[in-house]
């Protein structure tokens, strides 16, 4: 189960970061790194900050964008350190590790955690399901990254060890790749209905994703709105 959950990392600055957040991962069971096009691939300082998680630093996977990261993931979870104009359906991180561990079961998850000077953009968080932000002291916020990692790791670890106590999830909700593509549709056929300007769809994609995150549709929901849009589709081409 714990194999399935991936920690993503988004564009790391400091090598010696992947390293401790190997170690954090692997004190808590995880193994499924990932790293979003890092500023510097992982090296000797990585080496001895994973101490012994070498392991799961030898077995990360590197990969260009998100998207690839999170690809075949039918729950993707980001950190966010700060509120943003756009309020995204939000977690605690105890309630983070329970819904990790409440739908691993049936596709792999993903947490996903952003650079260390300024997070994940809005772009990237937009791809995410939920948002789930660490309440630390607010006149002191700033958490390492490697100490996030293992603050909801360890939340990921006691609802493993509690998952007799959590329902599991049996919606079936859609993969993050049929999502995506929901969005590729839809802005697609309100740009043909003329709804939204091709080269400016504004705001209004932002406000609809996070519209359809917040309802998050089952695979059968999904289903039916491509209908719905196949159908405008082909009203308006007559």
């Amino acid at each position: 189960m714990l194999e399935n959950i991936r920690i993503v990392l988004v564009n790391t600055s400091h090598t010696g970061n992947i390293g401790s957040t190997a170690r954090a991962m692997k004190t808590m069971g995880l193994s499924n790194l990932y790293l979003v096009d890092p500023v510097s691939e992982p090296d000797g300082k990585s080496s001895a900050l994973a101490a012994g998680a070498g392991d799961v630093l030898a077995n990360a996977k590197i990969v260009s964008r998100l998207e690839e990261a999170v690809a075949g993931c039918g729950l993707v979870v980001g950190t966010s350190a700060r509120s943003r104009t756009l309020s995204w359906p939000m977690l605690e991180p105890r309630g983070c590790g329970e819904k990790l561990i409440k739908e691993v079961g049936n596709y792999p998850v993903a947490l996903v955690f952003g650079r260390e000077n300024n997070g994940l953009t809005n772009e990237e968080l937009q791809q995410c399901h939920f948002h789930v932000c660490i309440p630390a002291n607010p006149d002191y916020s700033s958490l390492n990254l490697a100490a996030a990692v293992q603050t909801l790791c360890y939340e990921i670890r006691m609802a493993y060890l509690n998952q007799d106590a959590i329902e599991t999830e049996e919606s079936e909700y859609p993969l993050n790749d049929d999502i995506e593509r929901f969005y590729v549709h839809l802005e697609s056929t309100l740009s043909k209905v003329q709804f939204i300007n091709p080269s400016h769809p504004g705001i209004v994609m932002t406000r609809l994703r996070r519209l359809f995150n917040r309802a998050r549709p089952e695979s059968q929901e999904l289903n039916i709105l491509r209908g719905i849009l196949a159908s405008i589709d082909k009203a308006a081409e007559k």
